[in-house]
């Protein structure tokens, strides 16, 4: 598939953002880093302890048109004991509908995040639900800013939309997925989170440190030129995939700590040809809780 399927430019949104079947969607937000991280490599904590959304900055100033989504409320479960878990249909569908968006809509996402993850993982939340028209703002808010394009404070009024969710659970993993999986060599799972968390030599406080015994580490930070922001090309994603020892022909599930980072990974994969992989949505923060599941660290 081509780049223009999973990423727009700044130019392309400007001369496109007035179109009708088009959604553009603010979803940043924050997470702070953990001890010995740098700004640049924060990773998802448990609900309560940093997970936040920006609704602040999108108040103060937003792409023009642009409907605001808190990724910390509108697309997930609260009700589900593990943090920031998907939403389930219902909660989504009518999470959508109140923004405006329906079946025929583009939806555009941004953030401000430097790997996209916000944005991705709206990208991967639209496709879970069946919904793949979807793109991610290549270099994000930051980059619009940075050529001074148009900023809002004003909130659309959309009206209420159908949406339609036609959910597919294959990409979706749970914890005895991947706890099968460990005894499917032909499956590969996906660390994305950073270095120190996945040799084990950071965890949060009352977590264990390490990785799900057999998975390879490609830190979500990796797959963008972060001096702009922008997505690497998918020549250069399908090389570093191929480094990483990832093969396009066996099924990938990605994870991370919250399914967040393990989404903006799953996007790489597919901006580099391959087949849409699962995201195990409980992440480190389920696994690590779970004394019955294995380890690994180093």
């Amino acid at each position: 598939m081509p780049r223009t399927d999973f990423l727009v430019t700044t130019e392309w949104l400007a001369a496109h953002r007035h179109d009708p079947d088009i959604r553009v969607v603010d979803i940043r937000g924050s997470v702070p880093p953990l001890p010995g991280q740098g700004a640049g490599t924060s990773s998802p904590r448990p609900a309560g302890l940093g997970y936040e959304s920006s609704a602040d900055e999108y108040a103060a100033g937003h792409v023009p048109g642009a409907v605001f989504l808190d990724w910390t409320r509108d697309i997930v479960d609260p009700d589900d004991s593990v943090p920031v878990q998907v939403a389930t249909e219902r909660q989504f569908a009518d999470a959508m509908a109140r923004a405006g968006i329906g079946d025929e809509h583009l939806v555009v996402a941004y953030d401000t995040h430097p790997a996209s993850t916000f944005a991705t993982r709206l990208w991967w939340a639209l496709h879970y639900y069946g919904h793949h028209r979807v793109v991610v703002l290549d270099g994000g808010f930051t980059k619009w800013q940075q050529e001074n394009r148009p900023v809002d404070t004003a909130v659309p009024e959309h009206p209420c939309a159908v949406f339609t969710p036609r959910t597919r659970p294959e990409l979706r993993a749970t914890a005895e997925d991947v706890l099968a999986a460990l005894d499917k060599p032909e499956i590969q799972l996906v660390d994305a989170r950073d270095p120190g968390q996945y040799t084990g030599e950071i965890a949060r406080p009352g977590n264990r440190p390490g990785h799900i015994p057999g998975a390879v580490n490609v830190p979500r930070e990796d797959l963008v030129d972060l001096t702009t922001g922008t997505w690497r090309s998918a020549a250069e994603l399908k090389d570093l995939f191929t480094a990483a020892e990832l093969d396009p022909g066996r099924p990938v599930v990605a994870y991370c700590n919250g399914g967040v980072a393990a989404s903006t990974v799953l996007f790489g994969l597919a901006i580099a040809g391959f087949p849409p992989g699962s995201n195990y949505d409980g992440s480190w923060n389920e696994w690590s809780a779970r004394a019955d599941l294995p380890v690994e660290t180093a």
